[in-house]
């Protein structure tokens, strides 16, 4: 008898919904129609457990086949089926979902069973332009029924034939969908989407070479890992298991994961999963979207975020949960407070974890801090409560290769390396070969120096001092050795005004121009044993310029130029042979321009005096004129001084090869600069 009807929905326009915006991508069908064979094959295991069936269980394996010529694909499984009266509750009532009804009745022991919404079905009209289901249920006595729809909602049901339990889902492949009736493409989508299932799946048959040919075997090709590692015991699993299955997860990732968390929950949600920590050598190699979420072998996503925190999405694996709260599609995860409270349990698993292997196994934990680091550094600035976690296991590396936590460290330095206000100083390099020269400072000082050249040391370093009380990091290039860590008041400099203010001049008007950089030039008096002359940077305007590649907001600091102090050490022989011939060879040539100078700046300080006790209103333009003209002849007479000084200096191959040699220190010395230097070296030696 044939029966035909109106699908129950509340609206005609349920299909173009369905096929438009009820899935975030038509592919998911395949897991769809895949799952919803996994749960009829589970319903009819869980009924053979509590001996409410009494038949022969006997092959469960679900069958994908492929005709291209019919333009068909076809889910077959030897599962619970249904009956004419199922079939018209659960296919012809949209969203009135069998398993809700199953999951009541056998809530106790139910196997895992995937759908929720009784619309996992229809993602088949997303490809199909008809389907058909062939299904006998596992009842005695049932008989064999068809059902089929063209994506009306109009169906038809009838008798139909078929000797075994279980469905048969035909799809009809619709014209703009012919991708889905390639072997590659559904075998590729069964593999991301069924590749752990309990149940397993076979498409297509084994190949075996014979004659120089591939040629297919008789025996099912399984597609799937019915007992992935993640559902078994910790306790029975060896470390070459979890390696082979890394590799299985990630085929083309050649380095072995630093070390893996086996999570296992019961209660109060239900969370199983494998997450490994990988080898970052770069920044090319922080690629989110590489844990897995499953929800009772089903692969869900690769998009965590909301899951999994936001510092642990650098890392790799999978998380199953059937707990895990997802909209009707199981393309996107909702968020809610149950999400947040498996959130803080990963990131406290995570913690207990890293601290347990710091705890037994320091050495191996300190061969892994390098590559480490970066997860641990990145946890403490996103999160709070994993920075509490985790400052007890977070360790500081020195130059030297030695490793420390944060207490230990405080230890160590604290004698040697607090202020005269009490602050303790932290000096760190960022680079080994090119901060030698200030490293060596430090260390003949007796301080000790860290290596910081991690990817996010820059703003670990902010994190760090506001965390800890009364320290400030400091880069060992950032000023010179005798104020990087202030021990008492500056001496004052013995050489005079006029002099420093010379010196200086005769440097600053060789320094090249060189892009997006300024210097300051001052001078200092730091022993006959230190070098002439050395180039710093400031801590500050540096870190924030650093800062900027991280944080929003601060993009201005990026376009702004690198600021540079060169500072002349006038207890030096070399600048204060440098001083000598400057003197001698400008001295007279001064003198005028010195007096002229000091005439006009008493003018214009008097001029400056006088009109500072008015009111603006009250200065007469004869006055203001009077001012600028006075200011204008002071400043060309400091000009000419300048123009005096550079010209001498130009000559000065000395002052250029110092100039030269701190740039090449800081590697800022390249090109037509760079050629100069050599061939004037060349000349000096001779």
């Amino acid at each position: 008898m044939t029966q035909k009807g109106n699908i129950g929905v509340t609206t005609e326009n349920i299909f173009p919904v369905i096929k438009k915006f009820l899935y975030s991508d038509h592919e998911i069908f395949l897991r769809e129609m895949v799952s919803n064979a996994v749960d009829a094959t589970q319903k009819l295991k869980t009924l053979a457990d509590r001996g409410d069936y009494k038949g022969e269980l006997g092959d469960l394996t679900i069958q994908v086949k492929l005709d291209s010529e019919k333009g068909t694909l076809t889910i077959s499984d030897r599962g619970i089926g249904m009956t004419e009266e199922e079939i018209d509750k659960y296919i012809n009532q949209i969203a009135f979902s069998g398993v809700n009804d199953f999951l009541d009745k056998y809530k106790d022991n139910a196997n895992a069973i995937i759908g929720h919404f009784g619309l996992g079905f229809y993602s088949s009209f997303m490809v199909s332009k008809k389907v058909e289901i062939i299904t006998k249920s596992y009842q005695d006595g049932a008989k064999a029924v068809k059902w089929s729809c063209d994506g009306s909602p109009e169906f038809t049901i009838e008798d139909a034939e078929k000797e075994d339990r279980g469905s048969d889902i035909i799809l009809y492949i619709d014209d703009d969908c012919k991708e889905f009736l390639e072997k590659s493409q559904i075998e590729q989508l069964l593999n991301k989407y069924c590749k752990f299932l309990p149940v397993p799946i076979a498409f297509g048959k084994k190949t075996e070479w014979k004659d120089g040919k591939q040629v297919e075997t008789e025996e099912d090709h399984i597609i799937n890992n019915v007992e992935p590692l993640w559902t078994k015991a910790p306790s029975t699993l060896k470390d070459e298991e979890y390696k082979q299955f890394y590799r299985t997860l990630y085929p083309m990732q050649m380095d072995e994961p630093l070390f893996w968390i086996h999570l296992n929950v019961d209660y109060p949600f239900n969370l199983t999963g494998i997450l490994y920590f990988p080898r970052i050598k770069n920044n090319l190699d922080i690629q989110r979207n590489k844990i897995q979420l499953y929800c009772n072998q089903v692969f869900v996503t690769d998009q965590v975020e909301g899951i999994v925190p936001e510092f642990l999405t650098l890392l790799h694996g999978v998380i199953d949960s059937p707990d895990i709260p997802l909209n009707v599609s199981r393309s996107y995860l909702q968020s809610d407070r149950d999400v947040k409270k498996i959130s803080t349990y990963i990131t406290k698993k995570v913690a207990d974890r890293l601290n347990g292997i710091f705890k037994e196994n320091r050495k191996e934990y300190e061969e892994k801090w390098d590559d480490l680091k970066i997860f641990i550094n990145y946890g403490m600035l996103s999160q709070e409560d994993f920075y509490d976690r985790a400052k007890d296991f977070c360790l500081l590396k020195d130059i030297e290769g030695k490793y420390f936590t944060l207490d230990e460290y405080k230890t160590l330095i604290k004698d040697e390396q607090t202020d005269k206000d009490g602050n303790l100083i932290y000096l760190y390099a960022n680079n080994l070969e090119e901060q030698y020269s200030y490293i060596e400072a430090a260390k003949a000082k007796g301080y000790s120096v860290l290596l910081m050249d991690g990817q996010l040391d820059t703003p670990s370093v902010s994190m760090f001092e506001q965390k800890l009380e009364k320290s400030r990091f400091v880069r060992v290039d950032a000023d010179i050795i005798d104020r990087l860590i202030v021990k008492e008041d500056a001496q004052k400099n013995e050489l005079e005004e006029d002099k420093r203010d010379n010196l200086s001049e005769v440097f600053r008007s060789q320094m090249p121009t060189l892009e997006k950089a300024e210097f300051m030039v001052e001078v200092q008096a730091l022993g006959e044993t230190a070098q002439p002359v050395i180039i710093t940077q400031s801590e500050y305007m540096r870190r924030m310029k650093d800062m900027s590649r991280y944080q929003q907001g601060m993009s201005f600091y990026a376009q702004m130029p690198d600021s540079y102090n060169l500072v002349l050490n006038s207890d030096h022989p070399l600048i204060k042979k440098v001083l000598d011939d400057e003197t001698a060879a400008v001295s007279e040539l001064l003198k005028p321009v010195e007096s002229e100078i000091r005439g006009q700046q008493a003018r214009v300080d008097v001029l400056r005096q006088e009109q500072n006790k008015k009111k603006y209103d009250e200065i007469t333009q004869e006055e203001k004129d009077d001012l600028q003209a006075s200011e204008k002849a002071l400043n060309e007479q400091k000009d000419k001084k300048k123009a005096i000084i550079a010209d001498y200096a130009k000559s000065n191959a000395v002052v250029h090869q110092l100039i030269d040699l701190a740039l090449l220190q800081n590697g800022m010395l390249k090109g037509a600069a760079l050629d100069a230097f050599l061939k004037r070296s060349v000349d000096l030696i001779k």
